[in-house]
C-alpha cells in the first residue's frame, strides 16, 4: 500500500495532513551517515575518520529537545565522531554499529513506552526501510536512494548533511505550535 506523500507549498508551509501526522511525534530518530552527514567518510593520512555535521541541524535538535521531544541516533556504522556529536547535543538515545535496525527500534520504543505513531524516523538508504515502514512519520532526505524516497511520507528539500534534519525539527515544532526557544548549543 502506497503511503501518502506530502509536499510543502511554495512558501515552505506544510499541508494540514502532514502537520497532523507530525503532531503526536514524541521521538525523532535519525540515521546518521547520509542524514546528519552528507554520507562521505573522510580518513586522514593516519586513518582517523572525520565527519562534518551541519550547525543548523544541531540547533534544530536542541530546540526540539527543549520542547520535550526525545531525539535519538540509530546508525549502521560506529564512529567516535558520532558519539561526540551526540554528547554535544545531549542525545542519549545512541545506537551505533547496528546491522538490523528494526529490533533496536522496537527496543527503543519499549524502553520509552512509545508507539509507532509517536516516532518520526529520517533515513536515506535501504537499511532504513524496515524502520521507515513502521514510523508514524517516515522522512527521507533529498539525497536518499530512490527506493527510500518512494517509501516515505515526506522528502526534505535539503540533502543529508546540508540542513535536512533542521527541516524536520522545524516541521515537528510547527506541528506542536512550539514557539522559539532561547539560544542553545549547536
Amino acid at each position: 500500500m502506497a503511503r501518502p506523500r506530502f509536499r510543502l507549498d511554495g512558501r515552505g508551509h506544510a499541508p494540514r495532513a502532514l502537520l497532523n501526522r507530525a503532531r503526536p511525534i514524541r521521538l525523532l530518530l535519525l540515521d546518521v551517515d547520509g542524514v546528519l552527514t552528507d554520507g562521505r567518510i573522510i580518513y586522514d593520512a593516519d586513518g582517523r575518520e572525520s565527519k562534518a555535521f551541519h550547525i543548523h541541524d544541531g540547533y534544530g535538535i536542541n530546540r526540539l529537545r527543549a520542547s520535550g521531544c526525545l531525539v535519538g541516533f540509530l546508525s549502521g556504522r560506529a564512529s567516535a565522531a558520532v558519539e561526540r556529536r551526540a554528547k554535544e547535543l545531549d542525545v542519549t538515545i545512541l545506537h551505533q554499529g547496528v546491522d538490523d535496525k528494526l529490533p533496536v527500534y522496537e527496543r527503543i520504543l519499549a524502553d520509552h513506552r512509545l508507539s509507532d505513531h509517536e516516532v518520526a524516523y529520517v533515513g536515506d538508504d535501504l537499511p532504513d526501510l524496515p524502520v521507515l515502514a513502521r514510523a508514524g512519520l517516515a522522512v527521507a532526505v533529498a539525497s536518499a536512494a530512490p527506493d527510500v524516497r518512494r517509501a516515505v511520507h515526506w522528502i526534505t528539500d535539503r540533502a543529508g548533511g546540508g540542513g535536512a534534519v533542521r527541516e524536520v525539527t522545524d516541521l515537528l515544532l510547527a506541528a506542536k505550535g512550539t514557539a522559539r526557544t532561547s539560544r542553545t548549543r549547536q
